[in-house]
């Protein structure tokens, strides 16, 4: 994964104090991804006076770079290769802004932006983690980044007026996160259903990668370009094969992690 790239830049200290750097060294080896262009980045920090920012640029000490390590991951989370159809993305407008809230995506048609509260920096900067505040801007950069380039249902309206539109598209963007090692064990909610999007669905199809099939998110993912009108038991499917039947997945994804019982 190209992110060890950036681990490698900011803690190489404590890489080798832990004995793991040349297992990191290996891993940060060039793969088919270093050289896709993810568009270029347009980094600017709108609240440079608050401390949401000044923890951020404590721990991120080259944006462009750190983005563009993470884009790289999530591409490879998506796709099989940089041959694949993939949404083109020329510009991406990333801010760090003084707002309530997380952070967000908006824009398209290849001009992206996403913000970032520094609010929420603040807030996740408890009893001076920054390993903490690390762990959570990756894990919501993962996120919104798989908005920017992931495919989308076709033939069954959008993310505005669509409930199975809007629970795959938010499912795999957490789905990515968790597949990059952008939540905990902890993180996972019990019990629910896939139709709620974000963990529910995400932690689910990392899951059937996990136990299913390797390559589950590229294929659920490639599924809405052959799947047409979109569903989830067609993208399971054409995942997963014909006999797969996405209620039994879950019924059985529910009995592996103890939430269902009889």
């Amino acid at each position: 994964m190209t992110s060890t790239n950036f681990f490698l830049r900011v803690i190489p200290a404590l890489l080798l104090a832990t004995g793991t750097a040349t297992v990191c060294l290996e891993a940060s080896s060039k793969n088919k991804w270093d050289d896709y262009n993810v568009g270029e980045i347009i980094f600017h920090d709108k609240s440079p006076e608050t401390k949401g920012s000044q923890i951020y640029h404590n721990i991120i000490a080259e944006p462009k770079a750190y983005i563009t390590d993470q884009a790289h991951d999530v591409l490879e989370t998506l796709y099989f290769s940089p041959k694949d159809s993939i949404v083109p993305v020329n510009r991406l407008h990333y801010t760090l802004e003084d707002v309530e809230g997380i952070s967000a995506k908006s824009g398209g048609n290849g001009d992206i932006a996403v913000f970032y509260s520094t609010r929420h920096i603040e807030n996740s900067f408890v009893n001076n983690d920054t390993a903490k505040v690390l762990f959570e801007t990756r894990g919501v950069l993962l996120h919104e980044l798989t908005h920017a380039f992931q495919l989308e249902p076709q033939g069954i309206g959008h993310y505005g007026n669509s409930r199975v539109v809007w629970a795959f598209i938010e499912g795999m963007a957490d789905a990515v996160r968790v597949a990059n090692g952008g939540f905990t064990a902890a993180d996972r909610p019990h019990g629910g259903h896939y139709t709620q999007g974000y963990r529910h669905a995400g932690f689910f199809f990392n899951w059937l990668r996990q136990t299913k099939d390797r390559d589950f998110l590229r294929k659920f993912n490639r599924s809405t370009l052959e799947v047409v009108p979109w569903s989830f038991d067609g993208g399971i499917k054409y995942a997963l094969g014909p006999d797969a039947e996405i209620e039994a997945l879950w019924d059985e994804y529910m009995t592996a992690m103890g939430d269902k019982t009889e």
